[in-house]
């Protein structure tokens, strides 16, 4: 309990004294009752299952001549056979891809096909950077909570041996005469740069304490990938990959009617917009977003049987 009282407390905003007092009450009884934090309905967005490639090395690895559509096709055609899904039963599909032209709208198309998914069920591409994939299930839970569809598949692919981030594009000159326009522009290595010099002083915080310092040689002897002084390293770094996946999402009340399995419910999703010289910090304020916006309340609700948040 204490160090979940340590954790909310990282992400309570600062000078909120009702908020601390609301997660740094007394212990959680042994009621049993459910509120709307815990509850569940047939309306809930609810994950059915997923499957993915393996993730290949970027023009080296066993991925490095596959084309996105095949590597899309496989992760698609695995989950609803798993599941034993005819595709009809699809409301859409969304696909998160970022490297292909048109974000991948005809890889998209031609992958639908290939997985032998009738001309009838639709699918669309979506472009959100690196969180392209998470955006799809976004996209495909937002329709089944409208009531648009029942059942849907979100999907991400890249193949980043076929297509690398080179050209941005056709760009008005007058960018250079804005500067967060023109931050827009600068490599992603550099931007990591930024991130990691703002976070040296933020580093570890109220949990330094707890911290035991390692030292990790190899590592440290790594030279800096993008800056001379630089502390991005191929050690300290996400690879560029090949990899496609796949998420089947409904409505709870029609996932069980067709006898399908639950895993999880997507309870609530955020997106933040941060300046675009840190832009790998994203998630980081998104995840406090979602805190605030919902998470609080289902961390009450579990700890402290606290059911007064309402539904949103």
């Amino acid at each position: 309990m204490h160090r979940l009282k340590i954790i909310s407390g990282h992400l309570s905003p600062s000078g909120s004294s009702d908020y601390r007092r609301d997660l740094w009450r007394s212990e959680c009884g042994s009621g049993s009752g459910s509120g709307p934090a815990g509850s569940s309905g047939p309306d809930d967005v609810v994950v059915v299952h997923g499957r993915r490639t393996a993730i290949g090395r970027a023009k080296r690895g066993s991925f490095k001549d596959t084309t996105p559509d095949e590597l899309l096709s496989a992760a698609m055609t695995a989950v609803l056979t798993d599941v034993g899904l005819s595709p009809n039963l699809l409301g859409d599909v969304c696909v998160g891809n970022v490297l292909q032209p048109g974000a991948g709208a005809l890889m998209a198309r031609v992958a639908h096909f290939l997985s032998g998914f009738p001309e009838t069920v639709p699918v669309y591409t979506v472009n959100r950077q690196c969180s392209s994939g998470l955006q799809a299930l976004f996209n495909i839970a937002g329709a089944i909570r409208s009531k648009s569809i029942d059942l849907g598949l979100a999907c991400g692919v890249e193949s980043m041996s076929l297509r690398s981030i080179g050209n941005p594009g056709d760009l008005s000159s007058r960018l250079v005469d804005n500067d967060k326009a023109r931050d827009c522009i600068i490599p992603m290595g550099i931007t990591s740069e930024s991130v990691a010099g703002e976070a040296a002083g933020l580093r570890y915080g109220p949990v330094r304490p707890e911290i035991v310092p390692v030292t990790t040689r190899r590592l440290s002897k790594l030279r800096p990938a993008f800056k001379p002084d630089g502390s991005t390293t191929a050690g300290n770094s996400s690879q560029v990959s090949d990899r496609a996946a796949a998420v089947l999402i409904g409505r709870r009340s029609a996932v069980e009617a067709m006898g399908l399995p639950v895993l999880g419910v997507l309870r609530a999703s955020a997106v933040v917009g941060v300046p675009p010289d840190v832009m790998g910090i994203g998630p980081a304020y998104a995840i406090l977003q979602l805190w605030n916006k919902r998470l609080r309340c289902w961390f009450n609700y579990f700890l402290f049987k606290d059911d007064s948040c309402p539904e949103s």
